[in-house]
């Protein structure tokens, strides 16, 4: 199922996969209450790389686990597919992939072994499951690593077998966190190739990172975090255009400096890369 969003003035509609809608989370902290995530409100297209940016402190993380449906949300609800995170969080949950730098494996496992047992957990038929596998193992060149125990892996292998466990139940929607976080070249290039199948296929892609050069050659909109705020949202070419900024990383110096001590505060050091 997929939301429809219509505007009669213009005369056009378009069908959204994900939808963020006024997401708010407080935290309690020594000096008080400590306001992480202010009314966040986004949406992702099938089809779509949509970046999720901001520096160290942003709430791009608390916001993940809000769209996971690993964090209540104190106000507003994330919606994946039609089913929304406060109503159905299991449904919500079933919709998306996720894939983290910081995701483990099962050291024991062979990758076979620990992708198909994820797959199981989706409930995903045992002969669509290993088709997937052979699939999404091919795209990511991990064909020869199928039968090796996944503790034996490097980090780049590593990466890819969890860009293939994200994908195994094949969810509409996918959340990727520092995706290029500890990898080369070589291995950047794969999850560049990984988003462009993403895309493809038409799925809504949400991709959080630090670096910001990647996000501009892989990202179709942005959404510009500071302090639980969303201060500026659009393609590169509106960003641009409201900011008077060519590039990302001189437009979050610019907002940092502006923005500085004003919103409703940070917990951590504040940090951009290029």
């Amino acid at each position: 199922m997929r939301v429809l969003q219509i505007d009669s003035r213009l005369g056009w509609f378009e069908f959204l996969m994900l939808i963020a809608h006024a997401l708010t989370k407080w935290f309690l902290v020594p000096t008080g209450r400590f306001c992480a995530v202010d009314h966040l409100s986004f949406t992702v297209r099938p089809g779509e790389v949509y970046g999720l940016m901001g520096p160290n402190g942003a709430g791009k993380t608390t916001s993940m686990r809000m769209l996971l449906g690993l964090l209540d949300a104190d106000e507003g609800y994330a919606e994946v597919g039609g089913f929304r995170t406060d109503v159905a969080p299991r449904e919500v949950k079933s919709r998306l992939g996720f894939v983290s730098a910081s995701d483990g494996v099962y050291p024991w496992l062979t990758v076979r072994e620990m992708v198909l047992y994820f797959a199981d957990l989706y409930d995903v038929a045992p002969d669509i499951a290993q088709q997937r596998l052979e699939e999404f193992a091919r795209l990511l060149e991990i064909s020869p690593l199928l039968d090796r125990r996944a503790g034996t892996l490097s980090t780049g292998q590593r990466q890819r077998v969890t860009l293939v466990r994200g994908l195994i139940h094949d969810p509409p929607a996918m959340l990727l966190d520092e995706p290029t976080r500890g990898l080369d070249v070589v291995g950047s290039q794969t999850i560049f190739r990984y988003l462009s199948h993403l895309r493809e296929v038409g799925k809504a892609v949400i991709v959080c990172t630090h670096r910001l050069d990647e996000a501009e050659r892989v990202c179709d909109r942005f959404g510009l975090l500071h302090r639980g705020r969303l201060l500026h949202e659009g393609t590169l070419h509106d960003l641009q255009q409201q900011t008077g900024r060519e590039h990302l990383v001189d437009m979050f110096v610019d907002l940092l400096r502006s923005a500085n001590g004003t919103g409703t505060g940070s917990l951590e050091s504040q940090e951009v890369q290029p």
